[in-house]
C-alpha cells in the first residue's frame, strides 16, 4: 500500500504505461529544476525562510563582543579604549543630528529596521546604545552632503542610486521641472506637454516601442511582470539567486516576505542548468534580470549587517563582462524561441553604466525594461518600456479580457518636469563628457585605492561595476562591520547597507576622488591601530562560521 501511495505521489500510477510514462516525465521535470537552483540557502526561498525563522537572538555581552575572535588580553584592552573613544567622537560630534534621530525613530519605522540592521544582530544591543549612526542630514554641496552638526561627508551614499549626476544637478532638475508644469500645477489623469517629449526620448534610449509611467520601481516590475503573464498565458516568472527587483512578494519569495511565493522559480545565474529549465518547461511567463548581479552573480545584496567574517566576495571586468553578454545573449535566444517575455530591470542601473542603459552596455535587447530612481530627476517614478505586443493591455478580439493598471499619481506633472529636464541633459555635452571612458575612470580609481591600502599593508580591498562598488576584506575577521564607523568618522558617509555597497556620482572630480582615497586609507589604519583587525593565523572564515554556528545551536536548543 505504502509503494502504491509513493507511486500515486510521484505520478507514476496511472492506467498502462501511459502513466509511468507521464510520471516520469514531470519526475524528471522536477529533478531539472532541483539541479537549477543554487545551492546557497539564497537560492532555496522556502528553505531559507524556514531557516531564518528557526535562528535565536542573542547578544554578546560587552566583555564577550572584544574578544570573540580569542584576541589576546592586550588586544582586549586596546579594542575596548578604542571604542570608548569612538563612541565619545560620536556622541560629541554629532550631537544634534543624534538627538533628532533619536527623538524621532520611534516614530518612523524605517528608522527602526535600518537602526537595527546596520550591524550583525549579536553586537546590536551594545552598539544600539553606544554607537548609532545619525539619519538626518541638513544640506548638500557638490559631492558632499552635511548633517545637523555642520560636519561635511563626502556623499558615497547615491541615495539608494537615484544620485548618478550629483545632488546639485537633481536639485536643478527639480526646480526647473516644477517651473516648467507650474501653470498646470498637480492635475492628474490629463498629461501635460511634457509627457510627449519623455516618451519620444524614452523610446529613443530603450529602442522599444511604448512607455507607461507608475509611481516606484517596485510598480513598474510588477506591471512588467503583469504584461507578461497575461499574453503570454502563463503564471511562473523566473528570478536569479541573490538579485532584487523590489519588495514585491512575487519578486521576494525568501526572507522579507511573509507569505509564500508559489509562482517564482529562483534559479541559478550564468549556468547551463536554468538555460535546460528554460528550453524544457512551458509554463514560464518571463525571465527578469537585474544586471547588477554582473558584479556578485547569485550572491544577495550585500550589507555589513552580514559581516560577521570577511568572505564576500564580488568581481567584475572585461571577462566578467563578455560572459555576462554571452550569458544575456543566451537568455535573449531562448525567450524568443520559447515565447518567454526577458525582463531588463533597471531601475537601480538605468543611465549607470551607459546613456542607454545596460541593454546598450551588455549589447542586448530585452522585449520589456523597468526603470526608475535617477530617471525622475530626483522625484519619484517608476516606468516600463516595451514592445507594443508585450504592452497591450486589452485584446480587440475579447473586449472584457484586459490587463488593468492604474496608479493615481502615475505621470504626476511636477515628476514628468523633473523627468524631462534630466532627459534633455542627457543629450548636452557636459553630462555625455562624464560617460567618456566610463568604465576606464572608474576602473582607474579603484585600481588606485586598491594600490594605496594594498601598499598600507591594510586587509581592504574594492571591486567596482563602473561607479558602483563593495569593499572586500582579504583577511579572516569579525569586525569587518565597524569600519563604516571609522568612514564616518573620516568624513565619508554610507547608506545603511554600510561598505557593502558605495555608490559614487559621476561628477567626483580626481581631486574628490583623490581625498576619498585619502579617508578611506586613514580609517583602515585607525581600523588596524585599533586592533580589530588583529591577525590568527590559525582563523579563517571556516572557523569563524563554525563558532557562529555552534553558537546559535547552543541559544536554540
Amino acid at each position: 500500500m505504502s509503494e502504491l501511495v509513493n507511486l500515486q505521489t510521484l505520478g507514476l500510477y496511472g492506467v498502462g504505461g501511459g502513466g509511468l510514462l507521464y510520471g516520469l516525465s514531470r519526475l524528471k521535470t522536477r529533478l531539472e529544476l532541483s539541479l537549477a537552483k543554487h545551492k546557497s540557502l539564497a537560492g532555496h526561498p522556502r528553505m531559507a525562510r524556514r531557516v531564518a525563522a528557526q535562528l535565536p537572538s542573542y547578544s554578546y555581552t560587552a566583555q564577550q563582543m572584544f574578544g570573540v575572535d580569542g584576541a589576546p588580553d592586550a588586544v582586549i584592552r586596546n579594542r575596548q579604549t578604542a571604542f570608548n573613544v569612538l563612541a565619545d567622537q560620536f556622541r560629541t560630534r554629532y550631537a544634534q543630528s543624534l538627538g533628532l534621530s533619536a527623538q524621532t525613530e520611534s516614530g518612523i519605522s524605517d528608522m527602526q529596521f535600518i537602526s537595527a540592521y546596520r550591524v550583525p544582530f549579536q553586537f546590536r544591543e551594545l552598539m544600539g546604545k553606544q554607537l548609532k549612526i545619525a539619519s538626518f542630514v541638513a544640506a548638500t554641496a557638490g559631492v558632499t552632503v552635511t548633517d545637523l552638526d555642520g560636519n561635511c561627508f563626502y556623499d558615497l551614499t547615491g541615495s539608494y542610486g537615484v544620485n548618478l549626476l550629483g545632488n546639485d544637478f537633481y536639485k536643478t532638475c527639480i526646480a526647473q521641472g516644477s517651473a516648467l508644469v507650474s501653470d498646470l500645477g498637480p492635475v492628474l489623469g490629463a498629461y501635460h506637454p511634457v509627457v510627449a517629449d519623455n516618451v519620444q526620448r524614452l523610446r529613443h534610449i530603450s529602442k522599444l516601442d511604448e512607455v507607461s509611467f507608475h509611481m516606484s520601481g517596485t510598480e513598474a516590475v510588477m506591471q512588467a511582470v503583469r504584461l507578461a503573464r497575461y499574453h503570454t498565458g502563463k503564471k511562473n516568472l523566473l528570478r536569479f539567486c541573490g538579485a532584487y527587483h523590489g519588495w514585491w512578494g512575487d519578486v521576494q519569495p525568501g526572507i522579507g516576505n511573509p507569505a509564500r511565493a508559489h509562482d517564482t522559480f529562483t534559479l541559478k545565474e550564468m549556468d547551463d542548468d536554468t538555460l535546460r529549465v528554460l528550453r524544457r518547461r512551458n509554463d514560464i511567463a518571463c525571465v527578469l534580470v537585474n544586471p547588477l548581479q554582473a558584479l556578485h552573480p547569485n550572491a544577495s545584496a550585500p550589507g555589513d549587517s552580514s559581516l560577521l567574517d570577511s568572505s564576500r566576495r564580488a568581481h567584475f571586468d572585461s571577462a566578467d563582462r563578455a560572459a555576462y553578454t554571452a550569458w544575456l545573449q543566451a537568455l535573449r535566444k531562448i525567450c524568443t524561441e520559447k515565447n518567454i517575455a526577458l525582463i531588463f530591470d533597471e531601475v537601480f542601473v538605468g543611465f549607470r553604466l551607459a546613456p542607454g542603459g545596460a541593454q546598450a552596455y551588455f549589447g542586448v535587447q530585452a522585449d520589456m525594461v523597468t526603470y526608475g530612481k535617477t530617471l525622475g530627476g530626483g522625484l519619484p517614478v517608476g516606468v516600463v518600456c516595451g514592445q507594443n505586443a508585450w504592452m497591450k493591455r486589452f485584446r480587440d478580439d475579447a473586449p472584457a479580457d484586459i490587463c488593468f493598471a492604474r496608479g493615481t499619481f502615475n505621470a504626476h506633472p511636477y515628476v514628468m518636469g523633473a523627468m524631462n529636464v534630466f532627459l534633455k541633459s542627457l543629450d548636452t555635452p557636459a553630462i555625455q563628457a562624464l560617460y567618456d571612458d566610463l568604465d576606464g575612470t572608474w576602473n582607474r580609481r579603484a585600481q588606485a585605492l586598491n594600490e594605496r591600502l594594498q601598499q598600507a599593508g591594510l586587509p581592504v580591498q574594492v571591486a567596482n561595476l563602473s561607479s558602483i562598488w563593495t569593499v572586500l576584506y582579504t583577511q579572516p575577521a569579525c569586525y569587518n562591520w565597524l569600519f563604516q564607523h571609522y568612514l564616518r568618522l573620516e568624513g565619508v558617509a554610507l547608506s545603511w547597507v554600510g561598505t557593502g555597497r558605495i555608490i559614487f556620482s559621476l561628477n567626483y572630480t580626481e581631486a574628490d576622488f583623490e581625498a576619498v582615497m585619502t579617508c578611506f586609507v586613514s580609517a583602515a589604519q585607525a581600523m588596524q591601530r585599533d586592533g580589530w583587525w588583529w591577525f590568527n593565523p590559525a582563523q579563517t572564515n571556516k572557523t569563524i562560521k563554525r563558532r557562529v554556528l555552534r553558537e546559535l545551536l547552543a541559544h536554540r536548543f
